[in-house]
């Protein structure tokens, strides 16, 4: 196969996808480090969706869970390469973990630098702020999965002559 032979809609597929991939990969595997773990308690343990995980599996545990998330959300994401379906559900998973971390900015320490307020981001907010785009990313995936699923369902109907 030669370049002439993908769509511009393909390659950027690829290239999202394969990029979140990487992240994923990249980001789940740390969380099973003590400096990572440390560095996600700081901003996990006050949020509502981990704070309660604290007491009961520890800084470590809750990040190791946090890392497994995201590597089978990697994983998922690029079965879709393959895969219609594990593309549209790698991609809400993507979406979904993206939106929790974005969620970390309201009442976080530091999100805007001190003295100066907004626009100017702290050092959580420039943590933070990366997350948009690769949630923009995430929904591309998703979508691009549920496109791929309706263009199969409608080549099966035409093959069944049924008509759409």
């Amino acid at each position: 196969m030669n370049l002439r032979d993908l769509s511009g809609d393909s390659i950027v597929d690829a290239g999202l996808r394969w990029t979140i991939v990487s992240i994923f990969a990249i980001f789940g595997t740390a969380k099973f480090a003590a400096y990572e773990a440390a560095g996600v308690a700081m901003i996990a343990g006050q949020h509502p969706l981990f704070g309660w995980m604290y007491p009961l599996l520890g800084e470590r545990g809750v990040s190791g869970v946090i890392g497994a998330i995201e590597l089978v959300t990697g994983a998922v994401i690029a079965l879709g390469a393959w895969s219609a379906r594990a593309s549209l559900v790698g991609g809400a998973m993507g979406v979904f973990t993206f939106l929790t971390t974005l969620s970390f900015s309201f009442g976080a320490a530091e999100f805007w630098q001190k003295g100066y307020g907004p626009p100017f981001l702290g050092s959580t907010g420039q943590f933070l702020v990366k997350d948009a785009v690769l949630l923009a990313a995430c929904f591309a995936i998703a979508v691009s999965g549920l496109r791929r699923l309706q263009r199969s369902e409608e080549t099966q109907g035409t093959a069944r002559g049924w008509s759409v």
